[in-house]
């Protein structure tokens, strides 16, 4: 499966890896972006026109290092590969003006989140989210696809000190919540969301969307799923050993 690439992967079956989601299921704690979310995609896109417009063309494997990574980190990875001459401020400027507008008329969605958060909802399961997205924009995202009422707490990068992959996201959203690490589930589709879930004692499931998961992830989760229409059947219903 290292060489699958995220769109062979939508076609397999589920991969139980390690059963060890906690039984009951008393909360599920979402990434945003690429997990919920279709903007990975978006953010490449619009991130490498604005680079090449200033003359400064990104390469895919510097574009694929940057997901699932806090801007801080991100700025730091873009100054030490391009050097201190790389226009910084106005690449970011550029940038979310192209994302932004990318995302007027609508907010893209990852198939199967509508019913899979209406399934959860109706079962009464809490749910949250932990993304590295700073407020507003995580909440006006949401809202834009009619996603906001699902989630009792948002936690934005604006709310931790120490973004993914540190575990401090996810466990600031589990005490919101109320409710204990072991017993609830994250769902993640990056690396550095994958490892700042599992750093949190959190059994965690990837929904791979750029990347696919590599030896690492899969000694860190307990499912890798073609997709979030798998996620609702796997905390639900299937019988725990």
């Amino acid at each position: 499966m290292d060489g699958m690439t995220a769109s062979t992967l939508a076609s397999s079956e589920p991969a139980i890896l390690n059963r060890r989601l906690p039984d009951p299921v008393r909360a599920v704690i979402f990434d945003m972006d690429g997990t919920l979310l279709d903007t990975e995609a978006e953010h490449r896109r619009t991130m490498a026109e604005a680079a090449a417009a200033l003359g400064w063309p990104f390469s895919e494997a510097l574009q694929l290092a940057m997901v699932g990574i806090h801007r801080d980190a991100n700025q730091v990875m873009l100054a030490e590969h391009f050097g201190a001459d790389f226009p910084l401020e106005q690449f970011y400027a550029d940038s979310d003006l192209l994302f932004e507008a990318a995302l007027e008329a609508a907010v893209p969605m990852r198939p199967g989140v509508e019913p899979t958060l209406a399934r959860l909802a109706s079962a009464g399961i809490p749910m949250a989210i932990a993304t590295s997205t700073e407020a507003p924009h995580a909440c006006r995202r949401l809202e834009k696809a009619g996603l906001l009422d699902y989630f009792d707490i948002v936690v934005t990068r604006n709310d931790v000190d120490r973004p993914k992959p540190h575990p401090e996201p996810y466990l600031l959203a589990a005490r919101r919540l109320g409710v204990a690490v072991t017993d609830a589930v994250a769902v993640e589709d990056s690396y550095a969301g994958v490892r700042s879930a599992a750093a949190a004692g959190i059994a965690t499931v990837m929904v791979p969307d750029l990347l696919p998961p590599t030896d690492a992830e899969r000694g860190l989760v307990a499912a890798v799923l073609p997709s979030l229409h798998d996620l609702a059947a796997l905390i639900l219903d299937e019988p725990r050993e």
